[in-house]
């Protein structure tokens, strides 16, 4: 339907790439590389649609917020990977691709967008209706795992199989590839926004502390581990006692942020071992030889690829540039038109 519609994208290529991710937004350009990533975010003045005023985009809004937090709305329009107000979509979208259109003298660009494997019709007419509206003559829809895939340098083209572990802000996507087709996908709604919420609970729960998210992100990327035990260290967090309310620092330790964490890795290996039993034996056998890829934000905790080879007995590494893998693997296909015509979703 969507060549139908535009024709086949052999060619030049496309023009810009958009990884709309639930934490940040990152958009590259053909030849020149990813040109933007920012916070996936929108401040305005209230929550009501009709009365609201975008105060701020990205880090822009950032910096805005730090200096009145407490006049200022953030809304977060991608939650899960996917959009969930379309409005702030639309104004975040048209921000973002003004800014690299007038550095790039790009105009009515072809986009191309990475979503979450298994996406709705409704989303994907959501996005392309979004990057329509912000300015793009044409938008083709990609699959994440299969951008990250890419972006990691995986052979996703030859026959044997591959697999991709792509953990992201909202969700972890477990994919096997083999001939440029998802052949099996696990999409488990469980992602590094996950991990800073079982931190907060277990600060607040064992500890008496409530940390706000930027407070258990950085508890989490400091002492996050897959392995508790191994290498323990500790650093001070400032947070607000439970009790009194008054601000108050403690003493905290990879260990224990290695317990919060444990549930929610269980679940991610649980999702490998689906999707293994999933996978066609043959392919079963190819990733026991090429091992698999970790991708996403969520692949920088510590000791993660340790864990999930002893968990599955297969070989696990993660990907050169894990917190950019979508976005590098969406910017090799700008320059691709004929493996671009194959990933392409069908809309």
């Amino acid at each position: 339907m969507l060549k139908w519609l535009f024709g086949s994208s052999s060619g030049a290529g496309a023009d810009i790439y958009v990884d709309l991710g639930t934490a940040n937004t990152l958009i590259a350009v053909r030849n020149k590389g990813i040109v933007l990533n920012e916070p996936s975010h929108v401040m305005v003045s209230e929550t009501n649609v009709k009365k609201r005023k975008v105060l701020g985009i990205g880090l822009e809004g950032s910096e805005i917020a730090k200096k009145n937090p407490g006049h200022i709305v953030t809304i977060k329009p991608i939650r899960d990977g996917v959009i969930a107000d379309f409005d702030a979509t639309q104004t975040m979208m048209k921000y973002f691709l003004a800014k690299v259109l007038k550095s790039a003298s790009l105009s009515r660009p072809q986009v191309v967008v990475s979503l979450p494997y298994g996406v709705t019709e409704v989303e994907k007419k959501a996005v392309i209706q979004a990057c329509r509206s912000a300015g793009a003559r044409r938008t083709i829809l990609i699959d994440e795992p299969m951008a990250a895939a890419i972006g990691a340098n995986l052979a996703i083209k030859e026959a044997s199989g591959q697999m991709i572990i792509d953990i992201g802000g909202g969700t972890t996507e477990i994919a096997v590839i083999a001939l440029a087709d998802i052949v099996y996908c696990e999409p488990l709604r469980m992602g590094g926004h996950k991990f800073d919420e079982a931190i907060i609970r277990y600060m607040k729960d064992s500890k008496k502390l409530i940390v706000d998210e930027a407070g258990a992100e950085h508890l989490k990327i400091e002492l996050g581990t897959a392995l508790p035990k191994k290498n323990i260290i500790s650093i001070e967090v400032e947070g607000r006692d439970l009790d009194t309310g008054f601000p108050r620092k403690q003493k905290v330790t990879s260990e224990e942020i290695g317990m919060a964490l444990s549930d929610s890795i269980q679940i991610i290996v649980h999702g490998i071992l689906n999707a293994l039993e999933n996978t066609p034996p043959e392919l079963v056998s190819d990733i026991i030889g090429n091992g698999i890829t970790l991708a996403g934000g969520g692949a920088l905790i510590k000791e993660l690829a340790a864990k999930i080879e002893a968990e599955v007995r297969i070989p696990v590494r993660v990907a050169d540039h894990p917190l950019t893998a979508i976005a590098l693997g969406g910017e090799k296909v700008l320059s691709d038109p004929d493996l671009l015509d194959k990933i392409q979703l069908e809309v």
